[in-house]
């Protein structure tokens, strides 16, 4: 499993990460314990969690489900130094938690103490704010999303509250590193310069969506990776199991996301069927499987940390894991991109 650096942490994390969203709903407890431990033995030294999982759906009586469940799993096992765990605070509109406050230096500690206690450790690797309290182009509010609204300074003025508070964790031993999600060029430069200036926790890295099938990540959010290191650990990058194939066709697989789900999140849309069609031409073509190509892609781009993934059954992570021993030729990469240019954008 290839090492990628976390930002300028000093950290390494795998290639690919175990995300965890199901944990405590569609995969239970022990399942989700056999996935760590299988995981953890195929090299991958990465999971992700977060306050609000587990999901699909959101509920107030499973929130910090997933966390408590690998708490459990650090209890048992006294592995906890094994691997790098990253979590979520959650932020403005969550309802099922702190009643949709905004994320600001009087959540952040109380937050931080509460996921401890579920994960059942004294400290956390990465902790990333969910989304930013100002509002988001993720998840299909691309199309609509306007940030004329946004009071700048008061928007600075959050954030420089924030850095000082995640200052302190860093301080008491908490937290080593901190991490955005579901974040913006402007917004992610802002925190970098405001950290500068100040000499505050750095941002390690995004988590943004990012598979063949939504690449926003690939214009402006791409060049500040590169030259500020800031990695992306990429969520969805099977397209919420679109890129299986196993919708094709209208099919709805029991027990499946879709199943739970029928929008996808949003993902579900009249031009998508055909983009995914698209990808799986180009595996069969080069005798590829389409969930291995989808992630041996990912791993070809210049600003990628890590790509999250999540496995409901078992069975589905070790064939996921077997990704890492794929490599695309350059051919396979020019049908990719000409499959792009005729499918941007498919949701």
């Amino acid at each position: 499993m290839k090492m990628n650096p976390l930002g300028r942490t000093g950290m390494t994390v795998s290639e690919l990460c175990l995300g965890t969203m199901t944990f405590g709903t569609q995969t239970p407890e022990d399942e989700s314990h056999a996935q760590i431990d299988l995981a953890l033995d195929r090299g991958v030294n990465f999971l992700d969690t977060a306050e609000m999982y587990p999901v699909n759906p959101v509920s107030a009586e499973t929130i910090g489900d997933s966390e408590r469940i690998i708490g459990n799993w650090n209890a048992r096992t006294g592995r906890r130094q094994d691997y790098i765990l990253a979590t979520k605070h959650s932020g403005e509109g969550m309802r099922h938690v702190r009643d949709g406050a905004p994320i600001s230096s009087k959540t952040i500690r109380p937050t931080i103490e509460a996921s401890l206690k579920r994960l059942r450790t004294d400290y956390i690797d990465l902790y990333q704010f969910h989304w930013p309290n100002r509002g988001s182009y993720m998840f299909r509010k691309n199309w609509t999303y306007d940030p004329s609204a946004q009071d700048r300074a008061e928007t600075l003025e959050n954030m420089q509250d924030c850095l000082e508070a995640l200052q302190q964790e860093v301080d008491r031993g908490t937290i080593r590193a901190f991490g955005l999600s579901n974040e913006s060029a402007w917004g992610t430069a802002q925190w970098l310069r405001l950290a500068e200036q100040s000499g505050t926790p750095r941002v390690a890295s995004i988590q943004n969506e990012y598979s063949l099938l939504c690449r926003l990540y690939d214009t402006d959010l791409a060049e500040l990776s590169v030259n500020e290191d800031v990695g992306l650990l990429a969520f969805s990058p099977l397209g919420t199991g679109l890129l299986t194939g196993k919708y094709q066709g209208g099919a709805v697989p029991a027990g499946s996301r879709k199943a739970i789900n029928p929008e996808l999140g949003g993902r579900h849309s009249a031009r998508v069927y055909d983009a995914v069609s698209a990808y799986l031409e180009i595996a069969t073509r080069h005798g590829l499987d389409p969930v291995h190509m989808a992630l041996a892609w990912c791993r070809t781009r210049p600003f990628m940390a890590s790509a999250i993934f999540g496995a409901t059954r078992l069975e589905q992570l070790s064939h996921i894991l077997a990704s890492t021993s794929v490599e695309l030729s350059q051919e396979v990469l020019d049908d990719i991109t000409a499959a792009h240019r005729a499918n941007p954008m498919p949701y």
